[in-house]
């Protein structure tokens, strides 16, 4: 079941003509020099003050807050969702069962 099935070519039954010879050609290498690649500006370090790190921290903190709210909304809005679905199920329920 795991192994895969290779096809089996199927030999000739014809007859066929010989491969065609090919005939062989020199390379003579290029002995022209490559372009020089163009140098690239050297970028500047990133430098860490306490007021970047502080900015990075706050936004990070800010960040995982909002993601945090938006989460525990669905959350709540799933809940009040299921709790409405059971009550309107219960209400049907008791409606058919008086009849």
């Amino acid at each position: 079941m795991f192994r895969p099935k290779v096809p089996t070519m199927p030999q000739p039954t014809d007859l066929t003509t010989p491969p065609a010879v090919a005939e062989l050609t020199t390379i003579t290498p290029d002995t022209s020099a490559p372009p020089p690649a163009p140098a690239t500006p050297a970028r500047p370090a990133v430098q860490l003050t306490p007021g970047t790190v502080l900015a990075l921290v706050g936004g990070g903190t800010a960040v995982v807050l909002v993601v945090g709210a938006v989460l525990v909304s669905m959350l709540l809005a799933v809940a009040l969702t299921a709790a409405s679905v059971a009550v309107c199920a219960l209400t049907v329920r008791s409606v058919i069962a008086r009849r």
